[in-house]
């Protein structure tokens, strides 16, 4: 299997350093360029294949967010800020993932599987006869219908016996598929784990109170084993 190439872009000395470190420890990636601005990794783009961007947001000159737009044909990649608030930015530009700072090395392994499988084979999901995945959603099979859920539009997905039940803001569906399944369909620096039952929408996120998180009308328990790594996701 040949070396990922990867581009560090971040304007933190420090944070560059704990990346560089980070990535020594998963050998299959080679790091092709460090860079403090965006400018400079488009130099670099120009002259190297880089299949893997870890790309800070807050950059000076040109943000991670505005320097991607820039890119006709991007390489994968995970965004890496101490900003929560810019996911959803992240989510309409397919980012694979989206690291929170200051972020632990397990969960940085974490985001380098999720981009390996998805520069490996092309990030779709095929093992699941019931459902079509896209860039924006995926389609589910139920009561004979195919239905297209827009990540967007998903509230939270509940485990209901061997189904799930997937709210969205207008609807409710109960397709035949596992908890885990749906799991998989969905992006982690969107979608949360708070409950052994439940995965929420954190961008449609409005209060935490005690052992409860609210997403407008709705009300999610969080569970005692996901609170501390729900809080550390969500940059809290």
């Amino acid at each position: 299997m040949e070396a990922i190439e990867c581009l560090i872009v971040d304007d933190e000395p420090i944070a560059r350093d704990i990346m560089v470190d980070f990535c020594a420890y998963i050998p299959s990636l080679h790091i092709a360029g460090i860079c403090a601005n965006a400018l400079e990794a488009r130099q670099i783009l120009e002259s190297v294949k880089v299949d893997l961007l870890f790309l800070d947001i807050h950059l000076p000159v040109l943000d991670g967010i505005q320097f991607l737009k820039t890119l006709k044909n991007p390489p994968v990649v995970i965004f890496t800020t101490a900003y929560q608030q810019y996911a959803v930015n992240a989510f309409d530009l397919t980012a694979c993932d989206y690291l929170v700072k200051p972020f632990l090395l397990d969960r940085f392994i974490i985001a380098v599987d999720k981009a390996k499988e998805k520069i490996y084979t092309d990030g779709r999901n095929t093992s699941q006869a019931s459902n079509i995945l896209h860039e924006d959603g995926f389609f589910i099979r139920t009561e004979g219908k195919l239905i297209k859920i827009k990540f967007q539009d998903l509230v939270y997905a509940e485990a209901s016996g061997n189904y799930t039940k997937l709210v969205t803001r207008e609807n409710s569906f109960v397709p035949n598929m596992s908890f885990s399944a749906i799991e998989k369909l969905l992006p982690a620096f969107i979608f949360k784990r708070v409950h052994r039952s439940f995965i929420i929408n954190s961008s449609l996120l409005t209060l935490i109170e005690g052992n409860r998180v609210f997403l407008g009308k709705h009300e999610i328990p969080i569970g005692s084993s996901f609170r501390d790594s729900f809080l550390r996701s969500i940059g809290i």
